[in-house]
């Protein structure tokens, strides 16, 4: 056995997929690895093109690589090593991610003549990945409400007020809302109504700010919300919608509807101020409102 046919033999037993085409991207070989990951049998695709859309390679997005933007063709184009993380088509019809390699075939004289592509199974990491990012995500969400809880809030709040000062924006405004006579709720009519009740506002919240602002459950039955980039006026204006639609709510349970209210302060930031520092003004807004009657919005002045 020849140099060449050794290698080709090492090729053709290495745990990875392997394939190589030519200039016109007809697959030219496919060893044991590429079967194993992808379920086609190298009878099955050798001489065939990879254009054909085989392996049907696409990214995250789900933009297909093989007609937009394919990284073999581009290869082949300007003779760069690629790699990158891609979903390729099994045999069965399900996607397997995969860790692609793509290098140039050169002859002795330095001309392209193809490319070759080893991919790795990417799944386990994929998966380790995808987990990762769930307890993250849990690990930022209230348990209870679905939205941000204080600790995340705490984090993305700072860096706005960084953002802020650094990049001279305007603004950030602050919300600090508080369920009233939320106790009487609780004693009334259970601490699972409670819950629904609490559900219920952060719903409601959720639905009226913008994708760019900050909502979370700041810690029992009070609420935080960032407006970014803001006026008083738009800041008192988006207060009061929250006020109102929040008392236009109600739950239905079996001895009759429960409804509540909110007491709300609102604040601008200022240059260079802490974020202990806004929320504290904003908390004193917040039971000001308590203090002249509830079912208000403050807005310091």
């Amino acid at each position: 056995m020849d140099d060449e046919q050794l290698m080709m033999e090492l090729l053709r037993q290495i745990y990875d997929g392997v394939y190589m085409v030519d200039l016109e991207r007809k697959i030219l070989f496919w060893n044991s690895g590429a079967e194993r990951i992808t379920g086609y049998a190298a009878v099955e695709v050798q001489g065939r093109k990879c254009s054909d859309n085989i392996l049907m390679h696409v990214n995250e997005e789900g933009t297909n690589l093989c007609t937009h933007g394919c990284p073999l063709h581009k290869t082949l184009e300007d003779g760069r090593s690629r790699e990158m993380e891609v979903f390729l088509h099994h045999r069965d019809g399900y996607r397997v991610p995969v860790m692609i390699r793509i290098s140039p075939l050169m002859d002795r004289k330095g001309n392209i003549i193809g490319a070759v592509e080893v991919f790795s199974d990417n799944s386990r990491l994929y998966s380790t990945r995808r987990k990762l990012r769930e307890v993250e995500k849990e690990a930022n969400l209230d348990p209870l409400t679905g939205i941000f809880n204080r600790r995340y809030a705490e984090k993305a709040l700072s860096i706005r007020l960084e953002e802020m000062n650094k990049l001279e924006l305007r603004p950030l405004g602050l919300l600090f809302l508080d369920i009233d006579h939320f106790k009487k709720v609780n004693d009334s009519y259970g601490h699972e109504t409670g819950d629904r009740v609490l559900k219920m506002v952060a719903e409601t919240l959720r639905n009226i700010i913008r994708s760019e602002d900050i909502l979370c459950r700041w810690g029992g039955e009070e609420f935080l919300v960032a407006i970014a980039s803001t006026s008083g006026e738009e800041l008192e204006e988006v207060g009061e919608r929250m006020r109102r639609v929040v008392s236009s709510c109600s739950l239905h349970v079996p001895s009759g509807p429960v409804s509540v209210t909110v007491s709300i302060g609102g604040v601008l930031a200022g240059k260079g101020e802490t974020l202990a520092s806004v929320v504290d003004r904003a908390d004193r807004m917040m039971y000001m409102s308590k203090g002249r009657g509830r079912n208000l919005l403050t807005m310091e002045e």
